[in-house]
């Protein structure tokens, strides 16, 4: 997907930190993409998913699984980030004192701060940037969410149907490798 990443500053708020997929330690699997239960690539590093969490709860308070459903809604579904991306950005950003935590039933209610909303208004340009790309992004893929259910939903009534014999089942799965060699041959 996309590593968005502030011109001015190093990825991870580290003056030293080059970036580069070898210094993304913990961030999913092999060369930093998906997570333990396959999330996909990374859409953003720790740096730039700040601003984008913080303009989100500019928008509107929010609570964390709120942030999670609007990131992935805005993506078109091509990215879901996971709990453990967004709850501790979270703490951060209030630590940071460029938001504060109210309790609202269970669940945390994240508001920006003055001290929030300084800090977007002086990296405007940048915000605007990541979410355009954001929405680049969502507009060329569409349909192709749409298309991938559509195969899921068709391997998933095949194997269902009546006849569900082993050589059905092998003549889906060889489908659906093949798709796979053909889509990574691209």
């Amino acid at each position: 997907m996309f590593r968005f990443m502030h011109p001015l500053r190093a990825p991870h708020g580290h003056p030293h930190h080059h970036g580069g997929p070898a210094h993304h330690h913990g961030h999913g699997g092999p060369g930093g993409h998906g997570g333990p239960r396959g999330r996909g690539p990374k859409m953003f590093d720790a740096g730039a998913m700040r601003y984008v969490v913080l303009q989100l709860i500019a928008e509107k308070p929010r609570h964390g699984y709120e942030i999670i459903k609007e990131l992935e809604q805005r993506s078109g579904g091509g990215y879901s980030p996971s709990p453990g991306a967004i709850y501790p950005l979270l703490a951060m950003l209030l630590d940071m004192g460029h938001v504060s935590a109210s309790a609202d039933g269970n669940k945390k209610l994240h508001t920006i701060t003055p001290e929030g909303e300084a800090f977007l208004a002086e990296n405007r340009q940048f915000v605007d940037a990541i979410l355009a790309r954001l929405a680049e992004g969502d507009e060329h893929r569409e349909g192709l969410r749409s298309a991938m259910h559509e195969l899921k939903h068709a391997a998933i009534e095949q194997a269902r149907a009546g006849n569900h014999s082993p050589e059905r089942i092998e003549q889906i799965r060889a489908i659906l490798r093949q798709a796979v060699i053909d889509i990574n041959a691209l």
